[in-house]
């Protein structure tokens, strides 16, 4: 333990940042993971699926309300104005309180014909739009902890609201006949309570709300990046949109189960990305982009890996999250799994066109896949039902992970000498071997002992390979510092 302490004690604050930052992000998905059994036996199918719906036009409605400002343009903004951070960061929140005002004022004018649209209440509509601007206030604060490696603050709020979140949520639904909406109160209660004093601290710190040239930067950089953005989120939750209105309220349940499994290989992409972003974005500066190479191949082979296990357990994770009614869920979980791996490798590959601005084909990429997403659920959802949706969503990421693969190549060419980081037959190969892997894997669902047997055929590889294993670990942990 001494000599644990006194590593952690010699490591660079950047390093110490970085680690908490992957712990926080561990604990609000760890979090979810431990309180869904509770809430699928607390909710009905129908309910659950009512409730992934409003989770679904919250991420939509997020972008467009908000401009999606606390993603990348306020991080890039905070480097830009790296001698004016406090009135930037101020005035950004000031930006985004008027807009979420206005966005409510178009709501209450026309609130009948959007809760028809949405299919929410006027009460949830409004519980909404409040969590759309606390979270932002949040985003806003979060970047700035980070841009400024101040962890403390950071790990203690994120704790404090992890945990208080689902435990008010648990009351509410208990004391409550209107289970979801008493579920989406206690999140917001909770975001109200803890964020809002975040927004007042930045207005004093940066006594400016209002700023021409801040407002001016922030709607020329986030607008362009609304297609992008809600591209993005289309693509992740269309379907159980489209599920609600094609089939019914207990498939979109069903559904949302499967994707919140699989999404928890998400943590492993955030974690890895959390490191490797910033050093991939050097290497694309100092024209090294040769060095990325054995890196990528690495982590998309580690991100395959994890995902596989994922989909091997996966009939046993439904029984532990979800009552009975939810078992189908197992058929959708393999090609969402799948997915995860896609949206890691876009990520990879969109950094050359995010690094030279090139924001038209990073819209082209994104707006391509979202539209064929909502064309193939619509097609297939009415004829095969809710789990065909797992397969339009894995044929889409994959279009996506392609198209940025394209621009990433044209890109290249143009500003990087010609060199190009990856080699598409070695893409093609990991990726291929791992789809075909992933699926193949369904074959076994109705037999145990196969499934565990090809899981200990995996922990035996791993063992033979340890070393050649933690070396690659190290290797990307170390990033950070080179």
């Amino acid at each position: 333990m001494t000599k644990l302490l006194k590593k952690y004690g010699d490591m660079p604050v950047q390093v110490k940042a970085s680690f908490w930052a992957l712990i926080c992000g561990v604990l609000q998905k760890g979090i979810h993971v431990i309180t869904t059994p509770v809430f699928t036996r607390l909710l009905s199918s129908s309910e659950y699926g009512q409730y992934g719906v409003f989770n679904s036009w919250l991420q939509i409605l997020t972008i467009i309300v908000s401009l999606n400002l606390s993603a990348g343009v306020f991080q890039q903004g905070l480097v830009k104005y790296d001698d004016k951070k406090e009135p930037f960061s101020s005035s950004f929140q000031g930006l985004t309180l008027i807009l979420v005002v206005i966005w409510t004022g178009i709501y209450l004018t026309f609130r009948n014909f959007w809760n028809g649209l949405l299919s929410l209440t006027t009460t949830q509509m409004l519980l909404m739009l409040l969590f759309i601007w606390l979270s932002a206030v949040f985003g806003f604060w979060i970047a700035e902890q980070r841009n400024g490696y101040k962890y403390k603050a950071l790990v203690a709020v994120t704790i404090l609201a992890t945990v208080l979140s689902p435990v008010t949520s648990i009351i509410f639904i208990k004391h409550s006949d209107n289970k979801v909406t008493a579920k989406i109160l206690g999140s917001v209660l909770v975001a109200f309570i803890i964020y809002l004093p975040l927004f007042f601290v930045h207005l004093k710190k940066g006594k400016k709300f209002f700023s021409a040239n801040y407002w001016k930067y922030a709607l020329s950089f986030g607008i362009p990046l609304i297609p992008h953005y809600l591209s993005q989120v289309v693509l992740n939750s269309s379907d159980r949109i489209m599920i609600e209105r094609l089939v019914d309220d207990s498939s979109a349940g069903i559904y949302n189960l499967a994707y919140a499994v699989a999404m928890i290989m998400v943590i492993f992409n955030s974690a890895l990305l959390q490191t490797m972003s910033p050093w991939i974005y050097q290497r694309i500066k100092a024209k090294e982009i040769k060095k990325i190479t054995p890196v990528a191949y690495t982590s998309l082979m580690g991100i395959a890996a994890v995902n596989l296990i994922l989909i091997i357990i996966a009939p046993e994770a439904v029984r532990i999250f979800a009552p009975a009614e939810y078992y189908d869920a197992i058929w959708v979980i393999p090609p969402v799994a799948i997915s995860v791996y896609y949206m890691f490798s876009y990520d990879m590959f969109a950094k050359f066109a995010f690094y030279y601005e090139k924001k038209q084909f990073i819209a082209v990429a994104s707006i391509a896949a979202a539209a064929a997403n909502i064309i193939l659920n619509f097609v297939f959802i009415k004829k095969y039902g809710y789990i065909a949706a797992g397969y339009t969503t894995l044929a889409c990421y994959i279009l996506y992970a392609a198209g940025h693969y394209i621009f990433m190549n044209i890109v290249c060419k143009k500003y990087c000498d010609g060199v190009r980081p990856y080699s598409a037959k070695i893409i093609l190969l990991i990726s291929t071997a791992f789809t075909f892997a992933g699926l193949s894997l369904l074959l076994t669902y109705r037999h145990i002992y196969i499934r565990y047997t090809i899981l200990v055929f995996f922990v035996i590889i791993a063992v033979l390979l340890r070393k050649k294993i933690i070396e690659s670990a190290k290797t990307i942990l170390s990033l950070r510092k080179t």
